[in-house]
């Protein structure tokens, strides 16, 4: 009976740990390129009582054994790299991917950060940067008093000199990908980092090979759906109190047991 409650004690401890990702996804349900996490989890080593196949007679075997479970436990959090929904802002430098792709940005310590979020602005010298004014990479600088800024399905960001009334070139955004999106290691701000497990990034343009194309005047919003994480909610509410029943069961148990009496 001691086992109960350590195993029910592990099946809580999971729940929680689902609740609390399914929280977190319902926080965000509206920030801009979030992508929503998944908890799995994993039952833990069995304890052996009879060996499958052990002989119960002279001529006969245990068809099944007797393993019994010691619980669960959490074995990941997996990132869910669907497409969340366009939006349209109408502003001319939020950026959407429709398809594959991260954008690439320069941290202020020079290491490198992908995102979904397009959500772009201009800093104080015209360079393009994201809400937290890390630079968009390649950089992009915008002149002052440039009119009519177009960026194309492709990447190439165009605008019109006002000296001379011609559409020059500022420059291409590229993408990269990676073989394993889920690896990347979040970091905060819908930030991601490269890691062993999500392999070295393959860089390219808008469009091309397998990187999707590009959505001026439009973000992609959060891929969650509310619905879908309020009944994982219940479900592991529901799931908690269970094993919150179980210990409550077991503990009655051994109360029963500690009150018996020599007749």
């Amino acid at each position: 009976m001691i086992r109960g409650l350590y195993t029910a004690a592990t099946g809580m401890n999971a729940q929680q740990h689902q609740i609390d990702v399914t929280s977190n996804n319902i926080a965000n349900v509206n920030t801009a390129g979030f992508k929503k996490d998944r908890a799995e989890f994993q039952d833990l080593m069995y304890e052996r009582l009879n060996y499958t196949g052990g002989r119960t007679g002279d001529n006969t075997t245990n068809p099944t054994g007797i393993d019994v479970g010691l619980g669960v436990k959490i074995s990941g959090i997996q990132k869910s790299f669907t497409q969340g929904d366009i939006q349209t802002t109408g502003n001319v430098l939020d950026i959407a991917i429709e398809g594959d792709g991260f954008f690439k940005l320069t941290m202020p310590d020079g290491d490198t950060a992908y995102t979904r979020n397009g959500g772009f602005k201009v800093n104080n010298e015209g360079s393009i940067v994201n809400g937290s004014g890390y630079l968009l990479d390649p950089e992009i600088v915008i002149p002052d008093n440039y009119l009519n800024i177009n960026i194309a399905q492709s990447g190439l960001v165009t605008a019109t000199n006002p000296a001379t009334g011609l559409e020059e070139e500022l420059g291409q955004i590229t993408l990269a990908d990676f073989i394993n999106p889920a690896g990347l290691a979040p970091i905060g701000e819908t930030l991601f980092k490269v890691s062993t497990a999500s392999g070295d990034p393959i860089e390219g343009n808008p469009t091309e090979e397998q990187f999707g194309g590009l959505r001026q005047g439009m973000i992609e919003m959060s891929n969650v759906a509310l619905v879908n994480e309020m009944i994982d909610l219940i479900t592991a509410q529901r799931a908690y109190e269970a094993n919150s029943k179980s210990i409550q069961t077991t503990d009655s148990m051994l109360s029963t047991v500690n009150s018996l009496k020599r007749s």
